[in-house]
């Protein structure tokens, strides 16, 4: 039971290749039902994970692992089939390199870090996934939204700039600040050690 939430979190990433196919030939009500799956089995792991106290340090990194490959993938292939600009693409998943190596050098220099999704990252994730569903409905002819497409394509683009930029502002500046803190806490508390040496000599 203690490896049931990775285990779902497993197979969601193994729905990207059969997502990725639906997509190459255009089932776009096949891709849509993939993509709603994966939204319920993310809800699903989620859920036990917290309900049974199952939470684990691989889960924590599985999880948003799987979400990203799956949003990346979808907007990948959504761009190959001219239904999402290139720049959009890109913008996400620069984004999400951003992310990752930006955590890469934090470990490297600071140590493990828990990851913990800012308000503005919540909100991107949901104009990103919004945006997919959104596209994959329409293209499978179940609802049009005239013009709402494209708003939210310029939405995701700015939620994707403003949450890239408050990572790189928070990794980098406040990084330094965080350094700049320690030293000063230091370099304190060893001219304290050394007033207190005098004293007893």
């Amino acid at each position: 039971l203690s490896y049931l939430p990775n285990a779902i979190t497993l197979a969601r990433i193994a729905l990207v290749p059969v997502l990725i196919l639906a997509l190459k030939d255009q089932r776009y009500d096949l891709a849509l039902g993939l993509f709603v799956l994966a939204g319920l089995s993310d809800a699903l792991d989620g859920f036990l994970a917290k309900r049974l106290n199952l939470v684990t340090r691989l889960g924590g990194i599985l999880d948003p692992a799987a979400d990203k490959i799956l949003l990346v993938s979808a907007y990948v292939m959504l761009t190959v089939l001219e239904q999402i600009p290139f720049w959009l693409m890109l913008t996400v998943a620069f984004r999400d390199l951003l992310i990752v190596g930006g955590y890469l050098v934090y470990v490297a220099h600071s140590g493990p870090v828990q990851m913990r999704p800012s308000t503005l990252s919540k909100l991107n994730t949901f104009m990103q996934i919004t945006l997919v569903g959104m596209i994959l409905v329409e293209k499978a002819g179940y609802l049009s939204y005239p013009g709402w497409v494209e708003a939210m394509i310029y939405g995701v683009f700015a939620t994707t700039t403003a949450s890239g930029l408050h990572y790189l502002w928070s990794w980098g500046v406040m990084k330094d600040i965080e350094f700049a803190g320690a030293a000063k806490g230091q370099g304190t508390a060893r001219r304290r050690g050394g007033k207190r040496t005098g004293r007893q000599d």
